[in-house]
């Protein structure tokens, strides 16, 4: 029997035993992408942590409703109530209309996921596709006298909502501390405090993404999407909320007040957040100049970047830091988790490959319950990956034949290796077939053969001396009872 699978709540800011609201079944809603430009860094380790959490709650039997909103309506300029919209400014400058705009970083968006070998979600609502709902839910939150009308605009009253609900409550703060950290605004002077936001923005003439509504023309706000889609789909009160961290003082916050003055109830049970990017220790964003987009990454084609790096060696270096600290990026870094995935990948080869023995030198067990105890202290990767690596280890001391194992083990350590590398981590062995793999592969045999003659005649300086010189530019030779293998 493995352990209770423990979850850091955002909200009581502690590690929670998980108890699903409904037995067996697990309600799952993460915001999504804003489609209006290539999908980022920071959103993408947000969606593999979370693909992550999905892929091990569903190893571990659960039936799960992943929900992961598309966001292609109702974002302004500097996610504020006034501005420009952030399609219609980027149809605007690249001459197209704001749904071409829309469809074209949704289909970006799924092909770097799919990069990234995560799931699909179980539904990916749009905003645009749940403008009834939202409207309705605006409509009861007015009804309930949270919010107001001001020339066409609904606006939420922070100030008469917490006298009853506790506003602050995701970040811990106090609504007088809040109110005080706040900047006046233009435009800020229509409403009647200053954290009140949009749940419905009236629409300029000129705007093209604009619908009918009681109120007259114009748009959702921000906030009011997820809280329409997720209550729709999930219900009034489910099981975990996930995103960024950047998300969690305005965004989630808003959510949480939008659909308690709504519903009269908390709508999440467990809340939970990815940390922040880093590059060579300076946070990633637009004004560091430091980002650099998935495609960048897997190309090189970047200032910063030495190299191009895999989809899956990038999706393993994400894995070796917890989802809840800050991810640093290097080339230092990448480079060593590259290598540290394809070891991981060629001892599962490997293993497919052994030979029982009658005795066995592993207590499988043992560190069948150490992968488990990791994933359920809160989604433990980094835990979880280095007793992948131990076990990579025995695997290798076995090729060697230094650690007996016998069918039963190696059956055993097939279906672990698989449940947790495949199955859990997502991750896949990257083969290629392109004109340079396939000579790379002669030259290494044609290597491997003068290796082998130069070993027959006992000059194993010279030997010894190939191998080192092939390590320096990553190349592995080992020598085993079956002969010599090479990799990357």
């Amino acid at each position: 029997m493995q352990n209770q699978l423990l979850i850091y709540n955002t909200l009581t800011r502690t590690k929670e035993k998980f108890e699903p609201i409904h037995k067996g079944m697990v309600g799952l809603y993460v915001c999504g992408p804003t489609v209006y430009s290539d999908v980022h860094m920071g959103n993408c380790r947000t969606f593999i942590s979370f693909d992550l959490i999905y892929r091990y709650l569903l190893h571990l039997g659960f039936k799960v409703r992943y929900v992961r909103n598309i966001t292609d309506a109702g974002h302004l300029e500097g996610d504020r109530d006034e501005g420009d919209d952030k399609f219609e400014k980027k149809a605007r400058l690249e001459q197209l209309e704001p749904m071409e705009i829309v469809q074209k970083y949704t289909l970006g968006f799924h092909d770097v996921m799919r990069e990234f070998n995560t799931l699909p979600p179980s539904i990916e609502p749009t905003a645009t596709g749940h403008i009834c709902e939202q409207i309705e839910m605006v409509k009861q939150i007015i009804a309930n006298d949270y919010a107001y009308e001001v020339n066409g605009t609904i606006y939420f009253d922070v100030e008469k909502y917490n006298t009853k609900f506790n506003y602050g409550q995701l970040t811990n703060r106090m609504l007088d501390d809040l109110i005080g950290g706040t900047r006046e605004l233009g435009g800020q002077d229509e409403k009647r405090g200053r954290l009140d936001f949009a749940l419905w923005i009236k629409a300029k003439p000129e705007q093209i993404m604009r619908w009918p509504s009681p109120w007259g023309w114009g748009f959702p706000g921000w906030h009011i999407e997820c809280s329409a889609m997720s209550s729709k789909y999930l219900g009034k009160t489910f099981d975990i909320h996930g995103g960024g961290m950047d998300l969690q003082a305005t965004h989630h916050t808003n959510e949480i007040a939008q659909s308690q003055a709504c519903n009269h109830k908390a709508p999440v049970k467990y809340w939970m957040h990815t940390n922040m990017l880093t590059v060579n220790g300076v946070r990633m964003s637009k004004t560091a100049n430091n980002g650099f987009l998935p495609s960048e990454l897997f190309s090189g084609n970047h200032p910063l970047l030495e190299k191009g790096y895999s989809p899956m060696g990038v999706r393993f270096f994400m894995m070796q830091t917890h989802y809840r600290s800050t991810l640093d990026f290097s080339n230092e870094a990448l480079q060593a988790s590259e290598k540290g995935y394809a070891r991981l990948i060629a001892s599962i080869k490997t293993l497919e490959s052994l030979k029982p023995s009658i005795s066995s030198g592993i207590f499988l067990n043992e560190h069948i319950k150490a992968c488990y105890d990791a994933m359920n202290d809160d989604f433990n990767t980094p835990v979880l990956i280095a007793e992948l690596f131990e076990i990579a280890r025995y695997i290798n001391l076995a090729n060697d034949g230094k650690t007996p194992l016998t069918e039963s083990d190696i059956n055993g350590l097939k279906k672990l290796m698989h449940n947790f590398v495949f199955d859990v981590l997502g991750l896949r062995s990257e083969t290629s077939n392109t004109e340079n793999d396939k000579a790379l592969q002669g030259v290494m045999e044609i290597i491997l053969e003068i290796r082998k003659e130069i070993k027959t005649r006992k000059d194993f300086a010279v030997s010894d001396k190939l191998r080192d010189d092939l390590s320096k530019i990553n190349i592995t030779i080992k020598d085993t009872k079956d002969g010599a293998i090479w990799s990357i």
